[in-house]
């Protein structure tokens, strides 16, 4: 599968502040890309020097095989984007906000009607903006982004501030955007459990570094094995479960073991389970743990922060 967007050693400074540090990645086309990292590691300047916002100190940028440095109008027709702020008139209707758009590109009215209809929001477009619930808001930037069909999508933390019902809906809406529109999504955010339901790849930005990539399916399959224990007696629980040799750690009420490389979940699971009930120890759940982005993004940015204090 070829790329929508590539980057090549792309490093940003400000001043003495290294916020972007050589990153190289590759989005595949077609792909609902999970930019993921924690707040400050790099995440938004990233997307502002793919979006031309901001020239790399070093490294390149690239859209559609476009180098956006060197020819960032053309770079720039290729890419819709939301970022924070919406910058929607309050007063003018969701349609009246998006004919200035689409005069602004020289696009055919009949744009409109398509995009809104993509986005669920033909039934509102009458409305004021200004009565808008921010769900709606969202929809009608990302509408507003797909103006002339473009083909990458760049969206910055587009669930902030959503409620459960509209973070269901817009992760609903951007897993299935490729296979409606064949656009690719370059999705932004620190919320683990939105890229893991939403994307199909990912990226791990941590320090302005890019520590991890590759296809979620295949990089989840990489994490090691994990069982987890709800005992009467937790303590004595993690104290048996580290003599056996494991690491483990205690997480919300529960003992959380990680098996050797190669070590099989079952069978470790069940002889666990026997040596707590041997020592005396009641157990009221336990049982292998889904292989998981948050198991996968501990693993990744425990060893960085080894590496960092080395």
């Amino acid at each position: 599968m070829s790329s929508a967007l590539e980057t090549h050693a792309l490093t940003r400074r400000f001043g003495r502040v290294l916020a972007v540090d050589g990153v190289s990645m590759t989005v595949p086309k077609q792909a609902v890309y999970g930019f993921l990292g924690r707040n400050g590691a790099g995440k938004t300047t990233t997307l502002k020097m793919l979006l031309g916002l901001l020239r790399p100190s070093e490294g390149r940028a690239l859209v559609d095989g476009i180098d956006v440095a060197t020819n960032r109008i053309a770079a720039a027709r290729k890419v819709g984007a939301l970022l924070e702020a919406h910058g929607f008139y309050a007063n003018l209707s969701g349609r009246e906000n998006m004919d200035l758009t689409r005069r602004l590109l020289g696009l055919p009215k009949t744009e409109i009607d398509r995009v809104l209809a993509v986005v669920e929001m033909t039934g509102d477009a009458s409305r004021r903006v200004g009565g808008y619930s921010l769900g709606m808001r969202q929809r009608l930037g990302l509408a507003r982004a797909m103006l002339g069909a473009p083909p990458v999508l760049i969206l910055d933390e587009p669930t902030n501030g959503l409620d459960p019902d509209g973070i269901a809906d817009m992760r609903r809406f951007l897993r299935d955007l490729p296979g409606k529109t064949g656009a690719t999504v370059l999705l932004s955010s620190h919320l683990l459990g939105e890229i893991e339901q939403t994307a199909s790849h990912v990226g791990v930005v941590h320090a302005g570094r890019l520590v991890l990539e590759g296809e979620l399916t295949t990089l989840r399959a990489g994490v090691a094995a994990q069982i987890a224990v709800r005992a009467t007696d937790a303590k004595a629980a993690l104290s048996l479960v580290r003599a056996k040799g494991l690491k483990a750690e205690t997480r919300d009420g529960e003992v959380v073991a990680t098996l050797k490389p190669g070590q099989a979940a079952e069978p470790a699971c069940a002889d666990l389970n026997r040596a707590l009930v041997q020592a005396g120890i009641d157990v009221v759940a336990i049982g292998p743990r889904a292989r998981s982005l948050e198991g996968l993004y501990r693993q990744v940015t425990a060893v960085e922060a080894w590496k960092e204090a080395a």
